[in-house]
Formats: C-alpha cells, structure tokens, sequence
C-alpha cells in the first residue's frame, strides 16, 4: 500500500482528494483538520474540514472574539466539499470551532472532527496543537515485530484511566497520564500482565459514558492531559514491556451539537433515517459505512492511533450492533437490506476494509472483536469470507461460567455440562476470555460478591475461577479491581478501594493472579496452542455428581503438557482417580488452595506416582487429594526407572 504520509505541508492534492472521495485515504488526518505550518516564511496554521452542504465555512476562535466573518474558509471547487485555507498567526493552542452555514440555512459552531486535541469538558472548543514526541520504544516495537502476536501469552489488565485511582488529597482528582505513567507500569509488570486495555481514551462530553460516546476521535481526553502527555505513557508502559490495547468505537456517536452529528446541516456522518442512522439503546446516532468519506474517517481514525501513539491492538466496541440492522430493533423499526435480510451489508464491508487496512499497514498490531452473537468468521480472514479480526471476546464463556459460579456448590452437579459447554465452540473462533467491566456494574455485584457461600467459600471459589479462566483456552482479560477482590461494584467517580489489599484474604486473590500470570507466561503448553484444538484434551467432564473435571493443555512439545483438575465443591476429595496416558511421576506444579494465597493448603508438595489402574481410557491412573474449591496443575516429570 501506497504511503500517504510524504507531504510535509497539509496541502491537499488532486490524488488526496481522490483518495478521500473513494474512502481509501488511511492517513487523511494528516490533510484535515488543523496544522501548524510556515507558509513562505509566515508562520500560522492550515484548517480543513469536510462540509459539502455549506454555503459558508469560517474557523472561529478566542483569537478572533468568536467573529464568524473574520476568517473564512475558501471551498474548494474540486466536488470534494472540503473547505480549506491557511491563517497565519495562529499557532499552538488557539481554541477554535468551525462556524457553518448550511445552504438551507442552518447555522452552527462545530468542533474539528479531526483534531488533535480539545478543550477539557464540559467545555467543548477543539485545540490548535501538534504531535511532536521523541520516542523511546523502538526496543518494543522490534520485539512486537519479532513473532505473530497471537504465538505469545497475552494476559490483559482492562482499565478505566478515570478512576484507576486518584488523588484523595485534593478532592479526588483524576490522575495524570504522566502520574498513571509513574505509577501503572510498575504495577503491571509486578502482577505479570502482558497488555493493559484502556477504555476509550479519545475525547468524549459525558464522563458518566465511561468513554463509549466520542466527538473528539484524534484527540486523547485532555481531562488527564496532552497528547503528547497521553504519549508518554504508552511510551512508558512500551518501555516496560507491556503491550498497550485501546477500545475503539465506531458503531455510533452522540448527539451533542458541537459534534459530528448534522454536521454541514444534514446528515453528513448518520443516516438520515432514524431506522438506520439513529441508535435506540444509547441515544446516539450510527455511521454511515455506506458513505466513502466517513469510511475514510473511521479508517484513517484507527490507523491514526497505531501510527502516532505506537498502539499495539484495537479492541472494536458492539460489533454487533454494526452486523444486524435489526439490532435491538422491533419489527417495523429497521429496514432490510437489498436482498430483504438484516445484516448490514455497508458495516460488514466496512469492517473488512478496516481489517485489511490495519493489517496492511501494521502486520503486527491486533484487532478485537467485542461480537455477542455467533455470527460465522469474525476471526476468519477477509479472503475467505470472514471478518479478518485477530481475536473476538468470548461472551459465551463469561456468562455461562459467572453463572455457574454463581450458584451455591450444592446445585453445581446439575449444571456441570454449563460449565464444559464452551469447549465445543471453543476453537470456532480466536477467543479472549473477558471478565470485563460489563459484569460488575448496574447491580450485576463485584466479582467476589457473585461467589457464594461465607468469607472463606467466596475467596476460594474466586480463586478457583481465575484458575479455571487461565486453564481454559484462549487469552485472558480481567477488569481492574478485580485482581485484588474488591468488595464494591465499579464506580467511575471514586478511586478503586486499594486500602482492601490491607486484608490478608484481598492480598492473596491479588498474589494468586500475579503467579496465575507469571505461570501463563512460563509454561508454553497455555500459549503455544491457545487457539487450537491440539492445544486441549478432556480427561474427564462427566463426573457431574463430584462436580470435578479434568483436562489436558498442550503445547508443541509433549513433554510441556499439564493436566487440570477442579475440584468446585468445598470439600476434600480424597483418593480421587485421574486416568494418565504416560506412566511415572507426576508433580503438582500449581495449587490455588495453597495457604500463601488464603487456602486451607491441600497440598501435595512430594511427587506423585501413577498405577497400573486403567481410568478415562488410558493405561494408567492417578489417586490425587484434590482441595476444597480449588484447582491443582500437575507436570509429568519422569517414567519409572525400571520401564
């Protein structure tokens, strides 16, 4: 693919134009927009904004008092309907919005929708800025390069940057990005994770949309600083080896007049018609993918992220509200597609397009799917009629296995098949396994308050869910918060409750998901198949009535192998028989009942040697002392002396 990125003044050309129009401009942020330039040896800035309707466009400012005549645009004859024009004078953050006047005399004062930066809200002026940085990651960046992304554990920390933490001293303050950038990456090396995901970062209004409700799609949120502070961090998690994702939204945007929506006084970025255009779940309008130019938007939008700030994925927010044009719809509310059906033709090729590109320009970065539906191919490539993202959020799993945890050990048995279900689709698709911030909000309980039974039961039956989750195939993403138990739900206006980590029970949910992460790191037969049927072999997930189950992970080499069994009662099971296809000595190499992290230490520290008892179909058995609520990891250590 052709590099748009060679000129050095945000001149458009004739080929620019071109690009635009038909959609494939994935770097047409650096022509629009606002860019601070030295024309002819006067230094001042170049703005261009897309509004073919207009009949008038001027940039309107705190250095013009606001005056909607004292600096126009010209619009540009080319049928490109972009209105351009260089300023001089105006340098570095100026506040500005484009004052429109429709042809059918509509008026409006809208921000830049390919700004850099913005005003912090509620405040809602876009910002004069540039992107100057020195970066400090190329080590990173040539490991990222260095094996497909999908060969290596990955383990992620998903965050809300608002209430991470916060500065109690002076009224709850949000922290910085340069104060998160002092504090997260420490803290995620500590815990052994390998990414941390960011909820939208870009500008949104409505701090309560915890991001979800964007206008501001170049611009990092200012509520925690500049771009190039927002820059720093990143840089800074790179530097520590921690791989950096961000949640991206192009399924809709919000009313907000300063917006994208009814931009040049008709429905430039939206479908006109609210069956299509309008969202009725979140009050918000939907793109048009059927329009070349807001597809050159979104696309640019996503490769502007991996391009300026070094982001390593792109998790993609309600795909599948994007798929089905009936999504969340009742009969009468949604129109057809052209062959009568509900799939929307315009987003599916939208996302391709948005796949292929990324993967184009950035073969190492990943794209994730958050797909609610079994909706065939979301993980498969373009060229054979799928989706083309890398990985896709397993939500089956997360709802099925919060369900089962859910209920009292005593009913378990019932419902073993629940918990073993998602084998079967499993490796229909490249999954994350997320328990994810959607679960501990709006009454749905924390983490540790879904589990049942007294103070001891709840730790240990969230112990024995993280060691399921790491035992499970696919990669792993966990909710902050929920990596030391915390007892309230989330709240994005108040700090997590980090004083918990003083109790001994919270310190130790929070010790057991670091080791849980540095085994997954350490251990190959986790990673090396994780997408794979060859990566995993059921022993046993029949014995509902002792509600245990026991399996196999497998790496590329056999000697890397480790068998799981989970006991989810909470009582000892004694003599419990496992068969083994490989007869010798086995170690218990894992225990999440171990006492460092609040177990009752049903430990079996000594090797463990098997017996010519034939179990599960193989020639020789195991009798294992499993602990209460817990799940124990053996490794096939050597055969007898004698064989």
């Amino acid at each position: 693919m052709t590099d748009q990125r060679s000129d050095a003044l945000p001149m458009l050309s004739g080929f620019d134009i071109d690009l635009f129009k038909s959609g494939t401009h994935y770097h047409i942020y650096n022509k629009l927009g606002s860019h601070i330039i030295e024309r002819d040896g006067v230094k001042g800035t170049h703005f261009a904004v897309w509004a073919p309707n207009a009949q008038q466009v001027s940039v309107v400012g705190n250095f013009n008092g606001w005056n909607r005549e004292s600096h126009p645009l010209n619009g540009r004859t080319d049928g490109s309907g972009i209105w351009e024009g260089f300023l001089p004078g105006i340098g570095r953050g100026e506040y500005y919005k484009y004052f429109i006047r429709s042809n059918n005399g509509y008026e409006v004062e809208k921000g830049d929708p390919y700004a850099f930066h913005w005003e912090t809200p509620p405040h809602t002026a876009t910002v004069v800025w540039n992107l100057d940085y020195q970066w400090n990651d190329a080590q990173w960046l040539e490991k990222r390069r260095s094996a497909p992304p999908l060969s290596k554990p990955i383990s992620v920390y998903e965050m809300h940057i608002g209430s991470w933490r916060r500065v109690d001293e002076e009224e709850g303050r949000f922290l910085t990005y340069r104060e998160l950038a002092a504090e997260l990456p420490e803290y995620c090396n500590y815990m052994n994770f390998t990414h941390v995901e960011f909820m939208p970062v870009m500008e949104h209004p409505f701090y309560g949309s915890w991001g979800y409700q964007l206008t501001g799609y170049f611009a990092p949120s200012s509520r925690f600083g500049t771009p190039q502070d927002f820059m720093f961090l990143v840089d800074s998690l790179h530097q520590a080896g921690i791989g950096v994702i961000l949640d991206w939204v192009p399924s809709h945007f919000p009313t907000d007049e300063h917006g994208l929506g009814y931009f040049d006084g008709t429905h430039l970025y939206e479908h006109a018609d609210p069956k299509k255009g309008f969202h009725p779940d979140w009050k918000s309008f939907i793109f048009n993918y059927g329009r070349n130019e807001v597809k050159a938007f979104l696309i640019s939008n996503a490769i502007y992220w991996l391009d300026k700030f070094h982001i390593d994925a792109l998790r993609v927010d309600a795909v599948a509200s994007m798929l089905y044009l009936d999504y969340s719809r009742n009969e009468g509310e949604w129109i057809p597609n052209q062959y009568g059906g509900r799939e929307n033709l315009e987003a599916l090729d939208f996302l391709r397009e948005f796949n292929n590109a990324v993967h184009t320009n950035f073969p190492d970065v990943l794209t994730i799917a958050e797909e609610s539906t079994a909706w065939p191919g979301v993980t498969s490539p373009t060229n054979n009629g799928g989706l083309g993202f890398d990985m896709k959020w397993m939500m089956g799993w997360m709802h099925d296995t919060l369900s089962y945890f859910q209920l009292d050990p005593v009913y378990r048995s019932h419902h073993q098949g629940q918990l073993a279900f998602s084998i079967h689709y499993a490796f229909s698709e490249k999954f994350t396994l997320p328990l994810s911030h959607d679960e501990v909000v709006y009454g749905k309980n924390s983490m540790i308050n879904k589990m049942p039974g007294d103070h001891w039961q709840q730790f240990a039956n969230l112990r024995l869910l993280y060691g399921y989750m790491f035992g499970h195939p696919g990669a792993k993403l966990l909710f902050m918060g929920a990596d030391f138990a915390q007892r309230h739900e989330w709240r994005h206006d108040f700090s997590l409750d980090w004083n918990e980590n003083n109790n001994p029970s919270h310190t130790g949910i929070q010790l057991l998901l670091k080791d849980l992460n540095g085994f997954y790191k350490s251990q190959p037969a986790l990673y090396e198949n994780n997408f794979s049927q060859e990566g995993f072999e059921w022993i046993d997930n029949q014995d509902g009535v002792n509600s245990i189950m026991s399996w196999i992970r497998k790496g590329k080499n056999e000697e890397d192998d480790l068998i799981f069994v989970g006991n989810f009662t909470p009582i000892v099971k004694s003599n419990y028989r496992i068969g083994v296809s490989k007869p010798g000595y086995y170690q218990e190499i894992f225990n999440t009942d171990d006492l460092k992290y609040g177990g009752s230490d049903v430990v079996k520290r000594e090797e463990q040697e098997s017996y010519p008892v034939p179990k599960h179909g193989r020639i020789h058995s195991l009798a294992l002392v499993l602990p209460p609520l817990g799940i124990v990891v053996l490794k096939y250590v050597r055969g007898f002396d004698w064989l």
